[in-house]
């Protein structure tokens, strides 16, 4: 596929305000009326050697919920600790890892709303797998209920 200067033009101002190739497909057949597939997209942008921007995947995915403080966690020398709410318990939190564990589908960490903190795992059979730092640990019924809930949204959001 040809296109003339002010059509390349036009197809890099839209990379550089990181316009999804979806979208820049849609616009080639709106505005400058090129009906094209997504494939011919893909290589109409290789061929001007033009690099769609990446979306940023974030680090850990964040429930919203946030861990209140612990109880048997020292602040810093200097630092005054803010009071927890005492109308409502501490809450779950829940991170994704980038690169899943040795022999799981999909991992990441927890802290329940004590404060302790442990590993979690979706093995290859869809089993759940959980490990705490503290020997023993086990979370209260209410956190359990919490992290099932949160983890089912994150996995909802992921795919799975």
């Amino acid at each position: 596929m040809n296109l003339d200067d002010t059509q390349r033009k036009k197809l890099s101002e839209w990379i550089a305000h990181g316009l999804k190739l979806s979208e820049i497909q849609n616009r080639l057949g709106s505005e400058l009326g090129l009906n094209l597939t997504y494939m011919d997209v893909r290589l109409l942008v290789d061929d001007l050697k033009l690099t769609p921007k990446d979306i940023e995947r974030p680090k850990a995915v964040s429930s919203g919920l946030q861990a209140g403080p612990a109880n048997t966690a020292k602040p810093a020398p200097g630092a005054s600790r803010p009071a927890a709410p005492s109308t409502k318990p501490a809450a779950v939190s829940l991170t994704v890892d980038q690169v899943a564990r040795p022999g799981a589908l999909i991992s990441g960490k927890v802290t329940f709303s004590d404060g302790i903190k442990a590993e979690w795992y979706l093995d290859q059979v869809g089993q759940l797998g959980l490990v705490p730092q503290q020997t023993g640990y086990r979370p209260s019924a209410a956190d359990l209920q919490q992290f099932q809930t949160i983890l089912d949204a994150e996995l909802s959001k992921l795919g799975f």
